[in-house]
């Protein structure tokens, strides 16, 4: 298999080097505080920690873009601000609009699947929740990315555990799935993201590939840590990595 780079910038915001391309994963760039609480929605809360670095080193040298929703943690005003107008955006359907009338070019929104170069991108669904939350929250997407020698790269999104999940990880097989293992908590109620539980449902579903756990510790309403996902992944033997804020892990 040819090099692949998976870096995490914070969150879900991801940098990855994959068959000659570099691919912003949804981009989050504000600065801490900028806006509201998940969990007191009158306060400006999040993102609780800072970029790595700044934000105009973030997107430098990006070739396109995927943004699996645009909930503020996953695409905000100081991406739009960042971003160059021209730069290419796949999108889900329900998305196009938003970001096209932000000013941006080039969006495709990715029905089904959609090529950029030598790689192909699978649009893959699930849902951000439970039944009771859907109608709060909106549609959600995944993407799988393939090319020739590469290893086939699966970006989860914000999805829960379910039975559209474990389909899709049968059938795509991935060799890299990212999992965003926040547990996060809508209203305090109703758990909206995978936590280390169900990464690790993950991990065992397809015991050959490498895990990149990522959505932790970045915002106020996510409730797993990287150090509980670790230790279960050490005491069940399983291949999770927990990245830090701007690593890099290399395959």
């Amino acid at each position: 298999m040819k090099k692949t780079e998976i870096q995490l910038i914070r969150n879900a915001t991801l940098k990855i080097r994959y068959a000659g391309k570099t691919v912003l994963v949804d981009p989050m760039l504000s600065a801490t505080g900028s806006f509201m609480s998940f969990i007191t929605p009158e306060k400006n809360s999040n993102p609780t920690v800072s970029l790595p670095f700044s934000a105009k080193k973030v997107v430098d040298k990006t070739d396109l873009v995927l943004v699996t929703h645009t909930h503020p943690d996953h695409w905000d005003p100081a991406t739009i601000e960042t971003l160059d107008k021209e730069i290419p955006l796949f999108v889900q359907p329900a998305d196009k609009e938003a970001i096209s009338s932000a000013g941006f070019k080039n969006v495709t929104p990715v029905d089904d699947k959609a090529e950029y170069g030598e790689i192909k991108i699978q649009r893959t669904i699930g849902k951000h929740g439970p039944n009771e939350t859907l109608d709060i929250l909106g549609q959600v997407s995944g993407y799988v990315l393939s090319a020739e020698g590469y290893p086939t790269l699966y970006i989860i999104g914000d999805c829960i555990w379910d039975s559209d999940i474990e389909k899709q990880l049968k059938t795509y097989r991935p060799d890299i799935i990212v999992t965003n293992s926040g547990g996060a908590m809508l209203m305090g109620q109703y758990r909206i993201l995978m936590n280390a539980e169900e990464t690790v449902k993950v991990a065992q579903t397809i015991p050959t590939a490498t895990i990149v756990a990522t959505h932790m510790e970045a915002l106020d309403h996510c409730m797993t840590t990287r150090a509980e996902l670790r230790n279960i992944a050490k005491a069940k033997n399983l291949n999770i990595l927990v990245p830090e804020n701007g690593e890099t892990v290399t395959f």
